[in-house]
Order: C-alpha cells, then structure tokens, then sequence
C-alpha cells in the first residue's frame, strides 16, 4: 500500500504550462508539487523550470522571466503580513489599513537561477542572469548578472565572471549566450 502511494503521490515534472490566460508555454516545465497561488497574476515565460515543492504567490503579480530556474523549496511572495500580525497581536483583524503589512510585484530576470530554500519578498526585482544562492533571504532591487546571497541577501558577485570562463573554454556557445545576455529585455 504505502509504495502505492508513493507512486501516485511522488514529485513529478509536467512539460508544457497553459496560463489561466491561455498562453501556451510547450517548454515550461512545472511541478506537480509547487502551489501557484492567484496563478492568473503569474506572467511565466517559456523555457522556465519550476521544481518541487515551492510556494508561488501572486496576488501582486509576479514574472518570471524567459529561461529562469527555479529550483525547490522556495517561497516567492507579493504580500507579507509576518510584521502586521506580529504589531497588532490578536487586534490584527480588527483592523483594515494594516501598518507593516507588505505587497509588491515580483520579477526574476531572464536566464536567472534561484538555488534551494530561498525566500523571495514583495517588490523585489532580480535582473537577468542572476544567481541567487541556497537560502537566500531576498528583498529589494538587485541588477544584472548579481551573485545574491545572504540573510539579508546582498550582491557578493558577477555571473559574467565565471560566464567568461565557460565561454574561453567553449567558445561555440558564445553566440547563444550573447543572443539574450546583451540582447533588450530577454
């Protein structure tokens, strides 16, 4: 019985994502274990990867960006109420006009990768090519090709620094990567 469960109920990776819009993305890949909360504010675009178990909310919208990796166990969020409930106490619902309650959209930049057990807060946009490292605390504007780590995350490094290595070493993948790394807004 319990390996029968197992094999129903085990982490799974579903190719191709329709958008509560409509939008056809044959080469998202989501898992059947992410919660995409208010999922018709989630803009995804295609070649994404979500993996397992993490928490989607996006009552603020949220875009995800062409080629981003969104590993497992990460919560990315457009409201956050931790402070609110934490000042007003039990007096929090009682109230409508919340100081401390947080909502902002999201962006994750293109070609960015987001490692394990990472939280993403309200307002925060990654530019395109970031690396944000295992167990990120991430809140505020960070700009392209950032190393982000830390609790509180901050810029510690530059993609484009070991980019240029694997590029020296297969210089054949110039090209592709130069196509959307110094292309517009991909």
């Amino acid at each position: 019985m319990r390996y029968t469960l197992n094999t129903c109920f085990q982490p799974q990776m579903i190719y191709g994502y329709t958008s509560p819009n409509g939008v056809k993305l044959p080469n998202t890949r989501v898992s059947n274990t992410s919660v995409l909360e208010n999922a018709r504010y989630l803009e995804l675009e295609d070649n994404v990867f979500i993996g397992h178990y993490n928490f989607i909310e996006a009552s603020h919208h949220i875009r995800i960006r062409e080629g981003c990796q969104i590993t497992n166990y990460i919560s990315i969020l457009t409201h956050s109420s931790h402070q609110s409930i934490r000042l007003y106490g039990r007096e929090y619902r009682n109230f409508s006009d919340l100081i401390g309650y947080v909502t902002g959209s999201v962006e994750i930049g293109a070609y960015s990768f987001v490692g394990p057990h990472c939280i993403i807060m309200p307002g925060t946009k990654i530019g395109k090519g970031s690396l944000v490292a295992a167990y990120s605390y991430v809140s505020g504007e960070f700009t392209d090709f950032s190393v982000i780590a830390g609790n509180p995350a901050r810029v510690v490094g530059d993609t484009r620094v070991s980019d240029a290595v694997m590029l020296q070493k297969y210089p054949e993948l110039k090209e592709y990567y130069t196509a959307w790394a110094k292309g517009g807004t991909v």
